[in-house]
């Protein structure tokens, strides 16, 4: 029998950098750091560290344990082996699941000890989430509707953490925001789930667009994106104007209503451009974030 030469560890470290997701870090990271320093009014050493967190291991945890796990389904995926997920030598598992702990375990440890019970809790269930969207025996990622509401709580938990970690008074203002952002999850996830139709089925795979349909998941989303534009009126000025970054993934979805299950995976189009409009989304809330504080100082 021949055995597998060792992996040497510039390839292993680049899997792990793969695995991670490096153009989605911003995504998490930047939630965090804008509600905690819209809520603190100040730079310290939580702020730099929970950032730092949520930049590299939360995402190494949330994408790493996800590419072990989906490892079958990820062989079958064209699109998988980039920006869009590793498929991870399974010689690599444990090491991912290990790098993914221990990277995690110095942030947290500070992050309980600087803090409350009730962000202990947020952040027990932020967490919670992350391991059991993909990992069993619950893998929500395959529980329709479950999968695209974990999914959301991956990137509107940090704001949330941010928020209680600083103490933040909680209006229904500031709940508005919160609901708009997950429903924004929501409607990413469900459209990110399109295009894996096809490959998520041949591995035996549930998602709410293998149980409800491409065209239905689809039109889902745009629903979602419009509820987060709507709910994002009732927020604190010059928040609803934020509804106009909500236009770009209305425009970006809407050629992809009448998508069939068979043409699914005609959907990674808009998903490659999803990414870029992210930045430009991310923008615009940035400018509406420096207002606000400009604002309220």
């Amino acid at each position: 029998m021949t055995v597998a030469p060792p992996i040497r560890p510039s390839v292993a470290v680049r899997q792990l950098l793969v695995s991670s997701r490096p153009v989605s870090w911003i995504n998490t990271a930047y939630p965090f750091a804008a509600a905690y320093l819209l809520a603190a009014r100040q730079v310290d050493a939580t702020l730099v560290i929970g950032t730092l967190f949520f930049l590299v291991p939360y995402n190494l945890a949330m994408y790493g344990i996800n590419d072990v796990f989906d490892y079958e389904s990820d062989l079958r995926n064209p699109r998988k082996g980039g920006a869009h997920g590793a498929v991870l030598d399974i010689r690599l598992h444990r090491l991912i699941l290990w790098a993914a702990a221990l990277s995690c375990l110095p942030f947290v440890v500070y992050l309980v000890i600087v803090g409350s019970p009730w962000s202990w809790l947020v952040l027990a269930a932020s967490l919670f989430f992350v391991v059991f969207y993909s990992a069993p025996p619950l893998r929500l990622k395959e529980v329709p509707f479950a999968d695209s509401i974990t999914s959301s709580i991956h990137f509107f938990s940090p704001a949330v953490y941010a928020l209680v970690l600083a103490g933040a008074a909680w209006t229904w203002q500031l709940v508005a925001v919160i609901v708009a952002f997950a429903l924004w999850g929501v409607a990413s996830h469900a459209f990110g789930a399109v295009q894996d139709v096809v490959a998520d089925r041949t591995a035996g795979i549930s998602s709410i667009a293998t149980a409800r349909g491409a065209r239905w998941t689809v039109r889902f989303s745009l629903a979602c994106y419009a509820g987060a534009a709507l709910v994002i009126l009732f927020t604190a000025w010059p928040g609803p104007l934020a509804a106009v970054a909500v236009v770009p993934y209305l425009v970006l979805v809407w050629p992809f209503r009448n998508i069939t299950d068979e043409t699914a995976t005609e959907a990674t189009r808009g998903w490659r451009r999803f990414l870029w409009v992210n930045q430009l989304a991310g923008f615009v809330v940035t400018l509406l974030l420096i207002w606000y504080a400009l604002l309220t100082a």
